[in-house]
């Protein structure tokens, strides 16, 4: 594992990811179930490599990724809470840049209703976008439509990727958003839309 110091914070460069899996796409549709139970055990790097690349990787030299985006704009930022810390995705690097050093999971429980699953999983992962990117070319109406099919898109990704690599996760999207947004270390335009704890299962 490559880490380097880039503005005084830490980067960690994930493996590459691997474009074949031990699944078919049908197989892993077969398997998805949202599950709120986990071993608590860490994913490694490699599976954090998967998981982030299957919601937002890039698949192609002109910056495309494995969700469709409107326009291309991507306005979302992705995010991993761990007991390690709070890193979050750069798509073209295929890195994470670690943004705080302590586990924030008992925080994102806490503003998320108190759901148990998210201080279980070994990893939280935090999707939040930035409207202001789809606005400028689609207008404030139509914003959040796009915004919000496209974390769909990505969300799925990552449940798929998941299963396919024996993991669980569960979509949660009930939480207080000025709570998170004071957890979140994070700019003030990434309004947060998804939190999605990710891990092995019984």
């Amino acid at each position: 594992m490559m880490q380097t110091k880039s503005d005084s914070a830490e980067v960690v460069q994930l493996p590459a990811p691997e474009e074949k899996g031990r699944l078919t796409l049908e197989e892993a549709l077969a398997r998805r179930r949202s599950v709120r139970e986990f071993t608590g055990e860490p994913l490694t790097l490699r599976e954090l490599s998967q998981l982030l690349w299957a919601a937002q990787g890039v698949t192609d030299p002109e910056g495309l990724r494995t969700a469709p985006s409107a326009g291309a704009l991507y306005p979302l930022e992705f995010y991993v809470a761990t007991a390690s810390g709070f890193h979050h995705y750069e798509p073209r690097g295929h890195r994470l840049v670690r943004l705080a050093d302590r586990d924030l999971r008992p925080a994102l429980r806490r503003a998320a209703l108190d759901q148990e699953a998210i201080t279980q999983a070994p990893a939280v992962f935090v999707f939040t976008a930035v409207y202001a990117r789809i606005s400028r070319k689609y207008g404030e109406a139509r914003a959040p439509r796009y915004v919000h099919l496209e974390v769909g898109h990505a969300a799925q990704n990552l449940l798929l990727e998941a299963a396919a690599l024996g993991l669980g996760g569960v979509p949660i999207g009930a939480f207080d958003d000025a709570t998170l947004e004071k957890v979140l270390p994070v700019p003030a335009d990434h309004r947060p839309l998804y939190l999605i704890p990710t891990g092995g299962t019984h």
